[in-house]
């Protein structure tokens, strides 16, 4: 920084600040910790200063600062992000968002929100005239709306309204500029994609406009199978059961379920299962459809029950690695997509190769309206070469993953530049001072 931390709080006076060494560390800091690959590169990495704007007013008189003194800022929510997306990798000034918390509106189908608010306080509210969220991630109970969008890419609720990418899933942002003269622009239609999951590295986020999906009653299931390979064909064919109306598809290869402690006394010792939220109405079908495939329902919640206490929402998505690591804290994950596998062939082909060096663990996702396999496997970690050889073997297969030991933007799940958030990049940040060297375009 080109100003002292004592000049600089005092250029932010009235702002909420954090200076303490040992606080600003710890939110320096995600989930970078499931990768052994990023562990080394990030450890160590922290902001100078931690600000918590109340409103944009705020937000504004922030990157005034940042550009006046040419000083790196760093977006952070809750900070439960995979891979170092809101670790400052230059210093600087760590922005949190969660005092922005206002609801500015909801109605049928649609909610206006600032960026801190969190999906389960929207949720909460929405629910209360028959709505909620279309997706949300298995953090939902602390991530916020912003975060989400600027990390995030789907979750549960995607087996029904595909990803956060697709046309339609967010209707307007509104972000505030790193320019000389910083202000305020509003994006709608498909310019959100100008920022949508582009880690904060091209505007500050200050609002949104989301959409809702009509709120269920969803009861809680565990099915347990004797085989895997039938538990991942249940999965497809409950994704394809368009008469059934389900929002979560989870399907884990043993020995994944011996890791959630909260549900072995569910789950019969060295079962597959699937973890699913399902319509309450739609109970009767869903039951003839686990009956054909002959799985067992071990654990059932009504609605009301699930609305209290844990959810299996918990024990899904990247909730799975985090329960994993509790019991063996050297283990990773990978994520893949098997796209054009309709009869789970090469699913069957990765989880035969690695058994259960790459525990299969599938989340099924609406991919351009058709009900797909996603996986987050369950890595058992030897050395970066030979999770690289794994990867490797992957893709040789036609399985596109989505590196999660990577916090470059390009490298994860993108794999391309895309040219329009590089533009809008040099547009509203142009000494390039949001989330420095995440960006690969912007370093070319």
């Amino acid at each position: 920084m080109q100003i002292s931390l004592e000049n600089l709080l005092e250029e932010l006076s009235g702002i909420e600040a954090i200076a303490n060494p040992a606080q600003v560390a710890k939110l320096s800091e995600d989930y970078f910790h499931f990768s052994p690959v990023l562990v080394p590169l990030l450890t160590g990495k922290v902001g100078d200063i931690v600000v918590r704007p109340k409103n944009e007013s705020e937000v504004l008189r922030i990157a005034k600062v940042c550009v006046k003194y040419q000083i790196p800022l760093t977006l952070r929510g809750s900070g439960t992000g995979n891979y170092g997306q809101s670790t400052p990798l230059k210093g600087g000034i760590i922005l949190e968002t969660l005092r922005l918390q206002e609801i500015k509106w909801i109605k049928a189908g649609l909610a206006r929100v600032e960026t801190g608010v969190k999906l389960a306080t929207l949720d909460k509210k929405a629910q209360e005239i028959g709505w909620e969220s279309r997706m949300v991630p298995s953090t939902y109970r602390i991530a916020t709306v912003g975060g989400f969008i600027s990390g995030g890419s789907g979750g549960i609720g995607s087996v029904l309204y595909g990803q956060l990418r697709d046309r339609g899933n967010l209707r307007s942002v509104r972000v505030v500029t790193l320019e000389d003269e910083p202000r305020i622009i509003e994006l709608r239609g498909d310019d959100v994609q100008k920022v949508n999951h582009a880690y904060g590295t091209n505007g500050i986020i200050t609002e949104l406009e989301v959409p809702l999906a009509p709120a269920y009653a969803w009861m809680e299931c565990i099915v347990s199978f004797t085989d895997f390979m039938t538990a991942a064909r249940f999965g497809q064919a409950l994704g394809n059961s368009d008469g059934i109306i389900k929002k979560m598809i989870s399907i884990h290869a043993a020995p994944i379920p011996s890791y959630f402690a909260a549900l072995q006394s569910y789950i019969p010792t060295g079962a597959h299962c699937a973890l699913v939220l399902v319509a309450e109405s739609d109970r009767e079908p869903f039951a003839s459809l686990v009956q054909e495939f002959q799985g067992e329902i071990c654990y059932e919640k009504s609605a009301q029950e699930a609305s209290k206490g844990i959810s299996l929402v918990e024990f899904t998505w990247n909730h799975t690695t985090l329960h994993a690591r509790a019991v063996d804290p050297s283990l990773t994950y990978l994520q893949s997509l098997f796209l054009n596998d309709p009869k789970l062939e090469l699913v069957q082909q990765m989880y035969e190769f690695f058994g259960d060096e790459v525990m299969m663990h599938l989340e099924f996702i609406k991919v351009n309206g058709v009900v797909i396999p996603a996986a987050i496997q369950v890595v058992r970690f030897t050395d970066s070469d030979r999770l690289n050889a794994i990867i490797q073997y992957h893709e040789s297969q036609g399985v596109f993953i989505a590196n999660p030991h990577t916090y470059i933007l390009e490298d994860g799940g993108m794999k391309t530049i895309d040219y329009d958030q590089l533009n809008f990049k040099r547009m509203v940040d142009p000494y390039g001072l949001m989330n420095p060297e995440k960006m690969k375009a912007w370093q070319m």
